[in-house]
């Protein structure tokens, strides 16, 4: 039986399949040029937050089916939040690209996100054409380092943010050998198990040059969880479910920010 990620990589095959290459790179070079991502100094002491939207993951399932996803990205940037990472993917998260174009025709300024799975050329010129500043390239859904190096290249020259994402050491040894790397995140959740534990950013954050930023995503629900990958030496966290699921996400994110007590 194939893996989750097995699974959607087939669906991405199909997805790709559909679109258009030529016209979107001719949309991505006539747009907006991408904002510097994380630019913002992070609160003293705290790692930046790269707030999440999302309604549902393959792992979790259905997390917050009604979640308004413009209002809670406006509660994230009043509150605190330095990024917006946004779930396009349709399927197995309920994402759309349209809330990526709504982000960047806002107000709210905050740097976005495609939050993806991308393996080809023209899912980056359709990330820069709807207003991404950044993209999510994960390791473990590219086994070929060329395909890898080509991808990141690609985002690169489009003026993109390519966040590297890695789960283990063999997939950190083969993000560090990337031209050009500028941000490495670190994935606490197994692809196989969905087992999370904060330990494999503190396991694999010493592999990684102390000058390059990191950040560490999943698993990461409380003041305490933050203050722990802080001393881990993260740059930022990125943070869904504890946000979407939250009660009172203004609150939420004041507290993964460090302006409100756990």
């Amino acid at each position: 039986m194939p893996n989750i990620l097995q699974t959607i990589l087939a669906q991405k095959q199909v997805e790709i399949a559909d679109l258009d290459t030529a016209s979107l790179r001719r949309a991505a070079e006539e747009s907006p040029p991408p904002r510097d991502f994380l630019a913002a100094p992070p609160r003293s002491g705290y790692p930046a937050l790269i707030a999440e939207l999302k309604r549902a993951s393959p792992s979790k399932g259905i997390l917050a089916p009604h979640l308004n996803l413009l209002h809670a990205a406006e509660l994230y940037t009043q509150n605190g939040a330095a990024a917006l990472s946004v779930l396009t993917d349709e399927k197995f998260f309920q994402g759309k690209l349209e809330t990526l174009r709504q982000l960047r025709a806002g107000s709210l300024g905050l740097p976005l996100l495609r939050k993806d799975f991308l393996i080809h050329e023209s899912q980056m010129y359709q990330a820069r054409a709807n207003g991404a500043d950044a993209v999510l390239l994960i390791v473990a859904a590219l086994p070929e380092d060329t395909r890898l190096a080509e991808l990141h290249a690609c985002a690169l020259s489009l003026g993109l943010t390519p966040l590297v994402e890695v789960h283990d050491e063999a997939e950190t040894e083969r993000a560090l050998r990337l031209p050009s790397l500028r941000l490495i995140g670190i994935n606490n959740r197994d692809l196989n198990t969905f087992h999370t534990s904060l330990q494999t950013t503190e396991r694999l954050r010493p592999q990684i040059p102390a000058s390059l930023p990191v950040v560490a995503e999943s698993g990461i629900f409380s003041a305490e969880d933050v203050s722990r990958l802080a001393r881990a030496g993260v740059s930022a966290i990125l943070v869904g479910e504890a946000l979407v699921t939250a009660g009172d996400i203004a609150a939420k994110v004041r507290e993964l920010t460090g302006q409100a007590a756990p």
